[in-house]
Order: structure tokens, then C-alpha cells, then sequence
């Protein structure tokens, strides 16, 4: 049996070649966070938008009836 010692034990791994699934997982990964982030900023640009419409949009009054659900009636 070979002898241990601290270097045989302790030694660095150097870093793995990338493998192809690797490879293929890096970048549909990228491609994805790529997709969130641009979903995200449209997101918020609409909201924005909405919101400042909502904002500059007087309210209309309410009637005076009273609102009616038609969930328990038959």
C-alpha cells in the first residue's frame, strides 16, 4: 500500500474541463436570467406608465344605487 502523506493526500485538483452538458447548461441559464431581466424592466415601464395614467385620470362618481352581486341570487 502506498505510503500517505501530505502532499499525496492534500493534493489540488486542478479545475475540470467544461463538458459539453456543461457548456449547454451555462447558457440557457444566461439566456434565461437574460429573459427575466428584460421581462422585469418592461414590467415596471408598464406599471410605471399605468400608474401615471391612473394618476392623471379623474375619478368618476359613483352612483348612488346600491351594488348588487349576482352570485346569490336566482
Amino acid at each position: 500500500m502506498a505510503k500517505l502523506t501530505k502532499a499525496s493526500v492534500f493534493k489540488a485538483q486542478g479545475p475540470s474541463a467544461e463538458t459539453p452538458m456543461d457548456k449547454t447548461t451555462r447558457i440557457v441559464r444566461k439566456m434565461v436570467e437574460e429573459e427575466a431581466e428584460q421581462r422585469e424592466t418592461k414590467n415596471n415601464r408598464l406599471r410605471k406608465a399605468r400608474l401615471e395614467r391612473e394618476a392623471n385620470t379623474p375619478m368618476k362618481p359613483l352612483r348612488g344605487g346600491k351594488a348588487t352581486s349576482s352570485k346569490g341570487a336566482k
